[in-house]
């Protein structure tokens, strides 16, 4: 079974391949995704479960990212699955908004995001597709886009601690 990679592994520090024809034909996509709601499934921490995950997180560099909301609230976040996905549109306007990410256990940060995108992207079938997303969506696709070029979130973000010693404004939101 797939699981994270460490920190330290190449694939989340490196620009992701593009999916291709023969990853689609050859079964190779069908396999990153089988292998991506596997890892996102065993996530369980401090009672908090994933809602999204991409490849290079389990050490495949290809551009793919899964959003799969794993929790049983009734207002679960919409499955995509965003195979060489890029952004149409992003809004001029942006937030700061809290963040923590599978790959980096007990770091949050804050980040500066759009508050809306228009995302382009393939699905499981190779078919073209396109979507708008504000506020968490927005923000998720973002995060896991990033992924997909190296980045993570302690890149961009503007402040970074550690989930036993949060700065104060964030101990009045626990």
């Amino acid at each position: 079974m797939a699981k994270l990679v460490p920190l330290n592994h190449p694939a989340l520090h490196a620009m992701a391949e593009e999916v291709t024809a023969e990853d689609f034909s050859n079964g190779t996509v069908a396999k990153i995704i089988k292998d991506l709601r596997a890892a996102i499934k065993t996530y369980d921490v401090d009672g908090y479960t994933a809602v999204a995950i991409a490849a290079p997180q389990i050490g495949v560099s290809k551009r793919l990212f899964l959003i799969e909301d794993q929790s049983a609230d009734k207002d679960r976040l919409p499955t995509i699955i965003a195979i060489n996905p890029s952004f149409l549109k992003v809004s001029k306007k942006s937030h700061e908004v809290a963040e923590g990410c599978l790959s980096i256990p007990d770091t949050y940060g804050i980040v500066r995001r759009h508050t809306n995108v228009t995302l382009k992207a393939l699905n499981e079938h190779g078919k073209q597709f396109t979507r708008g997303a504000g506020g968490l969506l927005a923000q998720i696709m973002q995060h896991e886009s990033d992924h997909l070029d190296g980045i993570l979130f302690t890149d961009r973000a503007e402040r970074v601690w550690n989930k036993n010693d949060p700065p104060p404004e964030m101990e009045e939101m626990t």
